[in-house]
């Protein structure tokens, strides 16, 4: 039986290594960029980032009035005050000319209450054009919905296909009798210089291997088909982020909505009191949400309506790992929701984390540098696996011959005790993760009508 079932483990990474690697490859190099972006951005626009100013800091309503002098015509969404000494202040607006998430951001100098300049931003992290740019390079390519599929097909197999090789490896190590140790999993076999290639293409494996289930699992909240059951499956199990309420004590209406872990950043224009009166409220705001704790980098969103309050929620920042949230009654200062990190769901918690190590920001600069490592470490697992695969070609027969697959049979040696539950799980990963499923499906199609074709021209 382990056999077999190894036969079939060596099948399917053989098979989706060769076809799907592509895609993972593209995603490996996409996302190396992606991994130092939020340090890359840090230069590219330090202009609109820092200031060289000294003293102390207006009061952020005189920034956001400056802001709203800038940019009067468009409909005050937001304020993100500088968190450090040299930090500018961001006074966001919706802007409908914008695409799904974007919003304007007019940079204010909080000493001089002076614009410095104004910028497109992107998401929840309020990425400028050049991280978002790699983002989006990193998604789909820039191709739109066409290209999120190779995003989708790269992190739904990801973890498939480590997770075989290990298998593979496992067996492999095991198979050796004077080499039993654990140790031997974490480094090739230099004593085989035949084997080399393989030895090392499965030791980087390995060793990536933890970073990788992580990236694959939280590329799959992103993705189209499988994100979308994600999100059904966290909110069947109330695993969703919580957020405050900021529908004010006595008030009629939908309470404005607050945004979740992919949400956009759309709004509408005001419809009651103007922008410049209710930037006049946000130095209680700011006051009163510091008073409780929220201490990291803060977005104050402006209500659209009245009779709705101000919401202040701590950013996704690099080294900031809460993000703890606060309505206020503006006019009286009052608060009318908390919602602390601590209280939110484990499993919440867990997502929200998986998705700023993605982003490069949970650990700031050594995040950083991790997923670049991880990610040049992916490139050479995949070029060595092309490299065996070439390897193995029947340079006699022809010269434009493929390397030849693993021996056939694997499935008619492995016994239903396991056939049955690897169909069945099969069955249902494919269908919660369809960019597993069709794929599979056409290995299968594939594998079968060569093997039709090979038994032909043995006959014949």
């Amino acid at each position: 039986m382990g056999n077999a079932f190894q036969a079939l483990m060596l099948r399917l990474h053989f098979y989706a290594g060769v076809f799907v690697a592509p895609f993972i490859l593209i995603a490996a190099v996409t996302g190396a960029l992606y991994a130092v972006a939020p340090t890359l951005e840090t230069f590219t626009d330090r202009a609109l980032l820092h200031t060289d100013s000294t003293g102390p800091a207006k009061p952020i309503s005189e920034q956001v009035a400056a802001g709203v002098a800038r940019e009067p015509k468009l409909a005050l969404a937001a304020v993100a005050p500088g968190q450090n000494a040299g930090d500018t202040t961001r006074v966001i607006f919706t802007d409908p000319s914008l695409g799904e998430s974007e919003r304007r951001a007019v940079f204010i100098d909080p000493v001089t209450a002076q614009p410095v300049g104004d910028s497109v931003i992107y998401g929840s992290s309020g990425a400028l054009p050049t991280r978002t740019w790699i983002d989006q390079l990193h998604r789909d390519l820039h191709l739109g919905d066409v290209g999120r599929y190779y995003s989708e097909i790269a992190a739904s197999w990801l973890w498939l296909i480590g997770l075989a090789g290990l298998v593979l490896w496992i067996r492999r190590i095991r198979a050796r009798r004077d080499k039993r140790s654990a140790g031997w999993l974490l480094r090739p076999d230099r004593s085989r210089p035949r084997a080399r290639t393989m030895n090392w293409h499965a030791a980087v494996g390995v060793w990536i291997l933890p970073v990788i289930l992580l990236l694959s699992a939280t590329g799959m909240t992103w993705s189209k088909y499988a994100g979308e059951n994600v999100t059904k499956l966290r909110e069947e199990m109330s695993w969703t982020t919580p957020a405050v309420s900021a529908k004010l004590p006595g008030a009629t209406g939908p309470a404005m909505p607050a945004t979740g872990d992919h949400a956009g950043h759309g709004g509408s224009a005001p419809t009651a009191s103007p922008a410049a009166d209710k930037a006049k409220l946000v130095d209680t705001v700011y006051g009163v949400a510091r008073a409780n704790g929220l201490e990291g980098p803060l977005e104050i969103s402006i209500p659209a309506k009245d009779g709705a309050a101000f919401v202040a929620q701590e950013l996704r920042r690099p080294n900031v790992f809460t993000r703890d949230a606060i309505a206020v009654d503006g006019t009286t200062g009052n608060v009318t929701d908390l919602l602390r990190y601590s209280d939110w769901p484990l499993m919440a918690k867990l997502t929200n984390w998986g998705i700023q190590f993605h982003m490069g920001l949970l650990f700031g600069l050594l995040n950083q540098l991790l997923l670049l490592v991880i990610m040049i470490g992916l490139g050479t697992v995949i070029v060595r696996g092309y490299l065996m695969w070439w390897r193995r070609r029947p340079t006699k027969e022809t010269k434009f011959a493929a390397g030849k697959a693993p021996r056939r049979g694997a499935l008619r040696q492995t016994p239903l005790t396991v056939l049955l539950p690897f169909a069945v799980a099969a069955v249902v990963v494919g269908w919660f993760a369809p960019m597993i499923g069709y794929p599979l499906l056409a290995f299968l199609i594939a594998d079968v009508l060569v093997g039709l074709a090979a038994r032909r021209r043995a006959t014949a």
